[in-house]
């Protein structure tokens, strides 16, 4: 029995070599050490005298209830220790938009609200993913980024300026010039020529900044109509993104999402609202994509006719949805095209793509997200995360991890706060409750929300005048519904719009390869742990099985991995196991 757990003590030591334990730093300054317990009394004493609480339940007031659940997760990571080195026939990157940490947990609480519960405990499905791993997001020229650096990163492999999209760091954003031999192939490149099938599903336009970089070499990402592209563009040969996705890209098989005006003519008229296309070349590119198709392809703008759409007698796939990006997820009580959601698209798109026998790459993206917060309108924002969670979902059900990785991320943060000392279960779009009326602190004495921002458009003073005394303070929101998706959370710093966060974010993932997503890495690091579990591109030679069959071949399956990687890590550890056992 001792030798037993000898050598099993001995098997997760190598397997967790390299982890370390950090010894937090003295602290200098004791002004930072404040005793909250005053505080929390007169909270907890408030708390006693409400009416409407969430009381923890007798289960969780027992320590058997933690201990449990805690051997339970004891249990899954010893699980985990058999590791799934399958070839990843499948890769779905799921991106949220701005999805910092406080937007996930955030967005965790108000998905249990919306189920009846206090919220807290919920688990979300992105939550699921049992590998976990932080991502720096700077761009190579921002401490805090922008969706085109940081979708050249995560799909392309680099890390680039702020703004461009698909090239390296060579190229300098909005010079034309630059870009010419410094292009970036994305993931969806090497997917294509290994022979699987590619999709893009978007709640923005499909030329915006994370799609764009799937299949795009742009050294600005605003040019994403001809009418865009800025006369030293032009000299230089340069093109638009949309004409991009047409012409130039790979033959992706779907696409969906929002933007039709930037494919249609200055002539089109918008079936929904009228209005006109962007482009001044004159060009329809949705029907010169149809054109351009052999196999059965099929367009759609509204969600009836997206609901027709057979996966089985359908090869290509186009939807454009809106004229910009699709309705927020809170504004779509009345849409007369009924726009399909994040969900929908996801479930539509692996339907098709899994048609495929040599498997498929499918990027997936909450683009709105980000726009809520960038509106300060933090219902909106997380809304669309629960939304976009729902789409983690439907992929999990659809798809088996012994041969499909699933990959949960966000290209950056923002400035939404999570803060005050709300009771267990307190509504998360609700006003905080929390006062102090202690002499070391002066307070307006008005409230707030829970959720805050940084900076944005909720900066707002208000001047009150009592006699000859003039007062200014924040605006009181007694009276306000900040559950309403128009309110707009206060925000310490007054900007039209609220700005990106700079601190790393948190990646989850589940299938082949997916323990490689470890610690805190480069952003660029996700494009290179897909391609190695998909055996594309530099990493072809990683595995056994042919690459770059011609579409479609017989069953790819889970293959077996021939890497030095796995070859050198079951020696290591064959050998430490009988080392132990003859000792012992």
């Amino acid at each position: 029995m001792a030798t037993t757990r000898t050598v099993t003590r001995l098997f997760l030591l190598v397997a967790f070599t390299g982890t370390t334990f950090a010894k937090p730093a003295d602290r200098d300054d004791e002004s930072y050490d404040v005793d909250h317990s005053g505080q929390l009394w007169q909270t907890r004493a408030r708390r006693a005298h409400a009416q409407s609480r969430t009381v923890p339940t007798d289960q969780e007031r027992t320590p058997d209830y933690w201990t449990n659940m805690a051997r339970a997760s004891i249990d899954e990571a010893l699980r985990l220790q058999t590791l799934n080195t399958n070839v990843a026939k499948n890769v779905v990157l799921f991106l949220g938009d701005g999805m910092g940490v406080s937007t996930v947990t955030t967005a965790r609480i108000l998905k249990g609200q919306k189920a009846g519960n206090p919220g807290e405990e919920t688990v979300l499905a992105m939550d699921s993913l049992p590998y976990t791993a932080m991502s720096k997001t700077y761009n190579i020229d921002a401490q805090v980024p922008d969706s085109a650096g940081t979708a050249t990163a995560f799909l392309c492999g680099v890390k680039a300026e702020a703004g461009v999209i698909g090239v390296d760091g060579r190229t300098r954003y909005g010079n034309c010039s630059s870009s010419k031999g410094h292009e970036a192939e994305s993931i969806i490149v090497h997917a294509e020529r290994a022979g699987k099938s590619t999709g893009i599903v978007t709640t923005a336009r499909v030329t915006h900044a994370t799609p764009a970089a799937a299949y795009a070499h742009s050294a600005a990402r605003g040019w994403e109509a001809d009418s865009d592209l800025t006369a030293e563009a032009r000299e230089n040969n340069c093109t638009d993104i949309a004409y991009q996705l047409v012409e130039e890209a790979p033959d992706i098989e779907v696409i969906l999402g929002g933007g039709s005006r930037m494919f249609k003519p200055r002539s089109w008229a918008d079936p929904e609202t009228g209005g006109s296309g962007d482009r001044n070349d004159g060009v329809d590119l949705v029907q010169r994509w149809q054109d351009r198709k052999t196999g059965r392809s099929r367009y759609v703008w509204n969600g009836t006719d997206f609901r027709d759409v057979d996966p089985e007698s359908t090869d290509y796939l186009l939807g454009l949805f809106e004229r910009s990006h699709m309705k927020y997820t809170a504004d779509r009580t009345d849409d007369p095209a009924e726009e399909p959601t994040i969900a929908d698209m996801t479930r539509k798109a692996i339907e098709i793509l899994r048609k495929n026998d040599n498997g498929f790459f499918l990027l997936v993206e909450g683009g709105r997200i980000d726009h809520g917060h960038h509106a300060s309108k933090a219902v909106k924002a997380l809304e669309d995360t629960v939304a976009f969670d729902d789409a983690v979902q439907v992929a999990k059900d659809m798809l088996d991890t012994s041969d499909s990785l699933v990959v949960v991320t966000a290209d950056h943060s923002h400035t939404l706060t999570f803060a005050g000392y709300p009771d267990r279960g307190h509504p998360i779009f609700g006003q905080n409750v929390y006062t102090s009326s202690t002499p070391d602190n002066t307070w307006d004495e008005l409230p707030y929300t829970t959720l805050l921002y940084g900076n944005g458009p909720g900066y707002a003073l208000v001047e009150t005048t009592n006699g000859n005394d003039t007062q200014v303070t924040r605006q009181n929101i007694t009276d306000v519904d900040t559950a309403d998706k128009e309110y707009e959370q206060q925000s310490a710093a007054p900007l039209r719009s609220e700005t990106h966060g700079g601190e790393d974010v948190i990646i989850m993932a589940d299938g082949p390869m997916a323990h490689l997503f470890h610690g805190v890495q480069e952003q660029h690091y996700i494009a290179h742990v897909m391609m190695y579990a998909a055996c594309l591109g530099e990493y072809t030679e990683h595995c056994d099985k042919p690459i770059g069959t011609p579409k479609p071949v017989g069953d790819a399956g889970p293959a077996a991995r021939g890497s030095y990687y796995t070859v050198a890590l079951t020696t290591v550890l064959s050998g430490l196991l009988m080392m132990a056992a003859t000792r012992l």
